[in-house]
């Protein structure tokens, strides 16, 4: 297993040169800000120049300190606490202006994950879902909302499809008590994990399901537990998580399907195109809700 940067630090610790003893010991006790500081932040914070922290990093074996500091940011993903993730916001964005500061954060995200997609691990889960005999969709706490987007969307067009929530401690094994061979786990977890989440696949898979995980990083304990891998980049944005790229996988994944199976689905919205008509589910074009004429029974 490769070794953090927490244990190469202290295997090392006898090469190092003040200047890098003083870095050294900055990120030991300081590890959750020093992740997110550039070199010349980190520099000017431990009051040496920036070349020697670059060297600081190739001492560690790093090709450079973009890289260490990547090290330092999976290291710490699942260890912040919400108290640790609103110091490291406050240190880290542009309060002045955050709208910028979160969207550019975003938009790097989807470009992150873009840049790393696995393509025949994509395909592979699409074809996977789509030959599935029940597909059973969870994601717990913040990832919740993609579990229910990804479940409302497949919802529409497939009758096989069960959105498993977490209302009670042990709901979650009630949901998926039936798994078993033919049927699909489709997972989703970000830091910090669910551990529930990581024992429900464990389950799927002795019961013979296929497991998909969406996850951040093939080192995370739901690409442990996984049959098929889809990593997609997350970040912590304040005490919240922002799961845009995520959400774009996911989209990409339903489109995907959508395609494999045109006509299906074109029939399928035709007549919910007649339904929602019929029941008035949408508002009209101009913006005014229908209301029964007069004399009409509401």
């Amino acid at each position: 297993m490769e070794q953090d940067i927490l244990s190469r630090i202290e295997q090392k610790s006898k090469k190092f040169s003040k200047g890098q003893r003083q870095i050294a010991g900055f990120i030991q006790e300081n590890y959750d800000k020093a992740a997110f500081m550039n070199a010349v932040k980190l520099a000017h914070t431990v009051g040496v120049s920036e070349s020697t922290v670059v060297r600081f990093a190739s001492q560690l074996g790093y090709d450079g300190y973009p890289e260490m500091r990547r090290a330092l940011q999976e290291m710490i993903r699942n260890r912040l606490t919400s108290v640790q993730r609103i110091e490291v916001a406050r240190d880290t964005m542009d309060s002045q202006d955050i709208l910028t500061s979160v969207l550019t954060g975003d938009a790097e995200k989807i470009r992150m994950t873009l840049d790393g997609v696995d393509k025949q691990a994509f395909e592979t889960a699409v074809n996977t879902l789509l030959g599935a005999k029940r597909i059973f969709i969870l994601g717990l706490r913040a990832a919740a909302v993609l579990s229910s987007f990804m479940g409302f969307y497949l919802g529409l067009t497939r009758e096989n499809v069960r959105v498993v929530n977490d209302t009670y401690v042990n709901e979650v094994f009630e949901q998926i008590l039936n798994i078993g061979p033919g049927d699909v786990l489709f997972a989703i977890s970000f830091p910090r994990y669910s551990r529930r989440t990581v024992r429900a696949m464990s389950y799927a898979r002795d019961r013979g399901a296929t497991t998909i995980g969406l996850t951040d990083a093939a080192a995370s304990p739901i690409a442990g537990m996984a049959d098929i891998k889809l990593l997609a980049k997350s970040d912590m944005v304040s005490y919240l998580d922002s799961l845009v790229a995520p959400l774009s996988v996911i989209n990409a994944l339903l489109v995907a399907m959508g395609w494999r199976s045109e006509a299906e689905i074109s029939e399928t919205f035709q007549r919910l195109e007649r339904i929602w008509a019929e029941y008035d589910v949408f508002e009209t074009s101009t913006g005014q809700a229908k209301h029964p004429a007069e004399g009409e029974q509401q």
